[in-house]
Protein backbone atom coordinates (compact mmCIF):
# COMPACT_ATOMS: atom_id res chain seq x y z
CA UNK A 1 0.00 0.00 0.00
CA UNK A 2 1.55 3.51 -1.07
CA UNK A 3 1.71 5.99 2.09
CA UNK A 4 -1.07 8.20 2.66
CA UNK A 5 -0.29 11.50 1.97
CA UNK A 6 -1.64 14.18 4.43
CA UNK A 7 -1.33 18.22 4.19
CA UNK A 8 -2.25 21.02 6.61
CA UNK A 9 -2.92 24.71 5.35
CA UNK A 10 -3.87 27.91 7.12
CA UNK A 11 -5.89 29.47 3.91
CA UNK A 12 -5.92 32.83 5.73
CA UNK A 13 -9.32 33.62 4.92
CA UNK A 14 -10.45 35.40 1.85
CA UNK A 15 -7.11 37.89 2.35
CA UNK A 16 -5.59 40.17 -0.37
CA UNK A 17 -4.30 38.77 -2.87
CA UNK A 18 -6.96 36.68 -2.96
CA UNK A 19 -7.29 35.49 -6.59
CA UNK A 20 -3.71 34.73 -6.66
CA UNK A 21 -3.67 32.79 -3.84
CA UNK A 22 -6.22 30.45 -4.49
CA UNK A 23 -4.38 30.09 -7.88
CA UNK A 24 -1.36 28.82 -5.92
CA UNK A 25 -3.05 26.75 -3.33
CA UNK A 26 -4.68 25.41 -6.39
CA UNK A 27 -1.45 24.47 -8.53
CA UNK A 28 0.07 23.39 -4.59
CA UNK A 29 -2.68 20.96 -4.70
CA UNK A 30 -2.55 19.50 -8.31
CA UNK A 31 1.55 19.24 -7.91
CA UNK A 32 1.41 17.57 -4.35
CA UNK A 33 -0.91 15.15 -4.68
CA UNK A 34 -2.49 14.85 -1.19
CA UNK A 35 -4.92 12.27 -0.73
CA UNK A 36 -6.70 14.89 1.93
CA UNK A 37 -6.35 18.00 3.05
CA UNK A 38 -7.14 20.08 6.15
CA UNK A 39 -7.84 23.82 5.89
CA UNK A 40 -8.52 26.11 8.54
CA UNK A 41 -9.72 29.49 8.67
CA UNK A 42 -11.79 28.36 5.33
CA UNK A 43 -14.17 31.75 4.53
CA UNK A 44 -17.86 32.10 2.92
CA UNK A 45 -19.56 35.27 2.54
CA UNK A 46 -23.26 34.97 0.94
CA UNK A 47 -23.52 36.89 -2.16
CA UNK A 48 -19.94 38.03 -1.66
CA UNK A 49 -17.39 35.01 -2.07
CA UNK A 50 -18.32 31.25 -2.23
CA UNK A 51 -17.07 28.74 0.01
CA UNK A 52 -13.65 28.35 -0.16
CA UNK A 53 -13.48 24.99 0.40
CA UNK A 54 -16.11 24.02 -1.97
CA UNK A 55 -14.02 26.20 -4.49
CA UNK A 56 -10.68 24.43 -4.13
CA UNK A 57 -12.30 20.91 -4.37
CA UNK A 58 -14.00 21.47 -6.94
CA UNK A 59 -11.07 23.02 -8.87
CA UNK A 60 -8.14 20.72 -8.03
CA UNK A 61 -10.92 17.07 -8.49
CA UNK A 62 -11.72 16.35 -4.55
CA UNK A 63 -14.72 16.04 -2.52
CA UNK A 64 -14.84 18.52 0.44
CA UNK A 65 -16.73 18.43 4.11
CA UNK A 66 -16.81 22.11 5.82
CA UNK A 67 -17.83 23.08 9.28
CA UNK A 68 -18.40 26.83 10.27
CA UNK A 69 -16.46 27.67 13.41
CA UNK A 70 -17.93 31.49 14.07
CA UNK A 71 -18.90 34.32 12.22
CA UNK A 72 -16.53 36.61 10.35
CA UNK A 73 -16.78 39.74 8.26
CA UNK A 74 -20.78 39.28 7.47
CA UNK A 75 -20.15 35.41 6.76
CA UNK A 76 -18.46 32.55 8.51
CA UNK A 77 -15.07 31.11 9.40
CA UNK A 78 -13.97 27.19 9.80
CA UNK A 79 -12.48 24.62 8.74
CA UNK A 80 -12.49 21.97 6.18
CA UNK A 81 -11.62 18.46 5.11
CA UNK A 82 -10.61 17.51 1.21
CA UNK A 83 -10.10 13.91 -0.19
CA UNK A 84 -9.72 12.29 -3.12
CA UNK A 85 -11.68 9.42 -1.84
CA UNK A 86 -15.34 9.40 -0.73
CA UNK A 87 -15.57 11.05 2.61
CA UNK A 88 -17.79 8.57 4.33
CA UNK A 89 -18.71 10.60 7.09
CA UNK A 90 -18.05 13.67 9.14
CA UNK A 91 -18.99 15.44 12.47
CA UNK A 92 -17.85 18.78 13.77
CA UNK A 93 -17.16 19.72 17.65
CA UNK A 94 -17.05 22.48 19.68
CA UNK A 95 -14.17 23.31 21.77
CA UNK A 96 -13.64 24.77 25.88
CA UNK A 97 -13.59 28.31 26.13
CA UNK A 98 -15.94 29.51 23.22
CA UNK A 99 -16.69 33.12 22.58
CA UNK A 100 -18.97 34.62 19.96
CA UNK A 101 -16.09 36.21 18.20
CA UNK A 102 -13.38 33.33 18.97
CA UNK A 103 -15.34 29.56 18.69
CA UNK A 104 -12.89 26.56 18.29
CA UNK A 105 -13.51 23.47 17.44
CA UNK A 106 -12.32 19.96 15.50
CA UNK A 107 -13.67 18.61 11.90
CA UNK A 108 -13.31 14.74 11.93
CA UNK A 109 -13.96 13.30 8.60
CA UNK A 110 -13.72 9.24 7.81
CA UNK A 111 -12.26 8.83 4.41
CA UNK A 112 -11.65 6.21 2.28
CA UNK A 113 -8.12 5.22 1.43
CA UNK A 114 -7.25 2.57 -0.66
CA UNK A 115 -8.95 -0.68 1.45
CA UNK A 116 -9.18 1.31 4.53
CA UNK A 117 -11.13 3.93 6.51
CA UNK A 118 -9.12 6.35 7.93
CA UNK A 119 -10.32 8.78 10.22
CA UNK A 120 -8.17 12.58 9.63
CA UNK A 121 -9.43 15.53 11.88
CA UNK A 122 -8.47 19.27 12.04
CA UNK A 123 -8.64 22.09 14.42
CA UNK A 124 -7.42 25.54 15.00
CA UNK A 125 -6.61 26.73 18.42
CA UNK A 126 -6.78 30.00 20.09
CA UNK A 127 -4.58 31.75 19.00
CA UNK A 128 -3.33 34.54 21.68
CA UNK A 129 0.24 34.22 22.80
CA UNK A 130 -1.27 33.96 26.83
CA UNK A 131 -3.71 31.54 26.11
CA UNK A 132 -1.74 28.45 26.67
CA UNK A 133 -4.67 27.40 29.20
CA UNK A 134 -7.31 27.55 26.64
CA UNK A 135 -5.13 25.43 24.33
CA UNK A 136 -4.33 22.74 26.76
CA UNK A 137 -7.90 22.48 27.55
CA UNK A 138 -8.47 22.28 23.90
CA UNK A 139 -6.17 19.78 23.26
CA UNK A 140 -7.47 17.62 25.94
CA UNK A 141 -10.89 17.66 24.84
CA UNK A 142 -9.71 17.01 20.92
CA UNK A 143 -7.47 13.69 22.51
CA UNK A 144 -10.64 12.62 23.63
CA UNK A 145 -12.45 13.02 20.69
CA UNK A 146 -9.81 10.98 18.43
CA UNK A 147 -10.09 8.58 20.77
CA UNK A 148 -13.60 7.51 20.51
CA UNK A 149 -12.76 7.14 17.03
CA UNK A 150 -9.69 5.62 16.96
CA UNK A 151 -9.59 2.25 15.56
CA UNK A 152 -6.81 -0.43 13.76
CA UNK A 153 -5.97 2.23 10.95
CA UNK A 154 -3.57 5.25 12.42
CA UNK A 155 -5.80 8.26 12.74
CA UNK A 156 -4.51 11.69 12.47
CA UNK A 157 -4.82 14.91 13.47
CA UNK A 158 -3.57 18.26 11.82
CA UNK A 159 -4.06 22.16 12.03
CA UNK A 160 -2.72 25.20 13.04
CA UNK A 161 -2.16 24.82 17.06
CA UNK A 162 -0.89 28.18 17.53
CA UNK A 163 1.80 26.63 19.83
CA UNK A 164 5.00 26.35 19.70
CA UNK A 165 6.79 22.58 20.12
CA UNK A 166 8.24 23.50 23.92
CA UNK A 167 4.32 24.46 24.99
CA UNK A 168 2.85 22.39 26.99
CA UNK A 169 -0.28 21.75 25.30
CA UNK A 170 2.16 20.44 22.57
CA UNK A 171 4.47 18.52 24.33
CA UNK A 172 0.98 16.94 26.23
CA UNK A 173 0.29 15.68 22.51
CA UNK A 174 4.27 13.88 22.45
CA UNK A 175 3.78 12.38 25.79
CA UNK A 176 6.22 14.58 27.53
CA UNK A 177 4.10 16.02 30.44
CA UNK A 178 0.84 15.62 32.21
CA UNK A 179 -2.11 17.62 32.09
CA UNK A 180 -5.25 17.45 34.79
CA UNK A 181 -3.70 14.17 36.05
CA UNK A 182 -3.93 13.01 32.30
CA UNK A 183 -1.22 11.37 29.68
CA UNK A 184 -1.57 11.02 25.66
CA UNK A 185 0.67 10.20 22.64
CA UNK A 186 0.80 11.43 19.67
CA UNK A 187 4.19 11.02 16.66
CA UNK A 188 4.58 14.57 15.68
CA UNK A 189 5.45 14.16 12.35
CA UNK A 190 7.84 16.59 11.85
CA UNK A 191 9.88 16.02 14.50
CA UNK A 192 9.72 12.56 14.03
CA UNK A 193 11.52 13.28 10.76
CA UNK A 194 13.84 16.24 11.43
CA UNK A 195 14.36 16.54 15.62
CA UNK A 196 15.97 20.09 16.25
CA UNK A 197 14.97 21.52 13.31
CA UNK A 198 13.09 24.46 13.24
CA UNK A 199 10.33 23.92 10.97
CA UNK A 200 8.73 27.61 11.00
CA UNK A 201 5.55 27.45 9.56
CA UNK A 202 4.39 30.81 10.76
CA UNK A 203 8.09 33.14 9.42
CA UNK A 204 8.67 36.19 8.92
CA UNK A 205 10.52 35.55 5.75
CA UNK A 206 6.43 35.38 4.66
CA UNK A 207 5.57 38.75 4.48
CA UNK A 208 2.00 38.52 4.84
CA UNK A 209 2.59 37.85 8.57
CA UNK A 210 3.35 41.10 8.84
CA UNK A 211 -0.41 42.24 9.54
CA UNK A 212 -0.16 40.03 12.62
CA UNK A 213 3.51 41.48 13.78
CA UNK A 214 2.45 41.72 17.23
CA UNK A 215 2.79 37.65 17.30
CA UNK A 216 6.34 36.17 17.99
CA UNK A 217 7.49 35.25 14.47
CA UNK A 218 9.28 32.13 13.36
CA UNK A 219 7.58 29.76 14.88
CA UNK A 220 6.52 25.71 14.07
CA UNK A 221 2.92 26.28 14.83
CA UNK A 222 1.14 24.32 12.09
CA UNK A 223 1.41 20.03 13.18
CA UNK A 224 0.26 16.86 11.54
CA UNK A 225 0.06 14.41 14.56
CA UNK A 226 -0.20 10.76 13.81
CA UNK A 227 -1.56 7.57 16.87
CA UNK A 228 1.44 5.75 17.88
CA UNK A 229 3.24 3.36 15.35
CA UNK A 230 2.79 -0.20 15.63
CA UNK A 231 5.75 -2.79 15.81
CA UNK A 232 5.31 -3.92 12.33
CA UNK A 233 5.47 -0.34 10.95
CA UNK A 234 1.94 0.85 10.51
CA UNK A 235 1.73 4.55 10.79
CA UNK A 236 5.11 4.82 10.79
CA UNK A 237 6.14 8.76 9.08
CA UNK A 238 7.80 7.88 5.58
CA UNK A 239 7.95 11.31 4.73
CA UNK A 240 7.29 15.21 6.33
CA UNK A 241 8.59 18.65 4.38
CA UNK A 242 7.01 22.19 4.45
CA UNK A 243 5.04 23.29 1.47
CA UNK A 244 3.52 26.35 -0.26
CA UNK A 245 6.47 28.62 1.40
CA UNK A 246 7.96 29.77 -1.81
CA UNK A 247 6.66 32.87 -3.32
CA UNK A 248 5.73 32.68 -7.19
CA UNK A 249 7.52 35.06 -9.73
CA UNK A 250 4.92 37.93 -8.47
CA UNK A 251 6.17 37.51 -5.18
CA UNK A 252 2.66 36.47 -3.91
CA UNK A 253 2.52 33.28 -1.29
CA UNK A 254 -0.51 31.21 -1.06
CA UNK A 255 -0.69 32.65 2.66
CA UNK A 256 0.68 33.68 5.40
CA UNK A 257 1.29 30.40 6.68
CA UNK A 258 3.50 27.45 5.08
CA UNK A 259 1.79 24.24 4.80
CA UNK A 260 3.01 20.90 5.99
CA UNK A 261 2.66 17.74 4.11
CA UNK A 262 3.41 14.04 5.56
CA UNK A 263 3.74 10.47 4.21
CA UNK A 264 2.23 7.70 6.41
CA UNK A 265 2.42 4.49 6.00
CA UNK A 266 -1.18 2.78 6.87
CA UNK A 267 -0.31 -1.03 6.18
CA UNK A 268 3.09 -2.01 7.86
CA UNK A 269 3.07 -5.60 8.01
CA UNK A 270 -0.31 -5.87 10.19
CA UNK A 271 1.28 -6.22 13.75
Amino acid sequence: MRPFRCLTLNLWGAEAPLQRRMELVIAGLRELQPDVVGLQEVREVPGQLANQAESLASAAGYQHVYAAAMPFAGGQEGLAVLSRAPIEEHLAFGLPHAEVSERRILLSARVSFESRSVWVHTTHLNYRLAHGKQREDQVQAIDSLVAARAGDTPSVLMGDFNARPESDEIRWLRGLVTLSGRRTYYQDAWERLHPGEPGWTWARANPYTKSLAFLEPDRRIDYIFVTPMRRGGRAAIRSCRIVLDQPAADGAYASDHFGLLAEIDMAGDGA
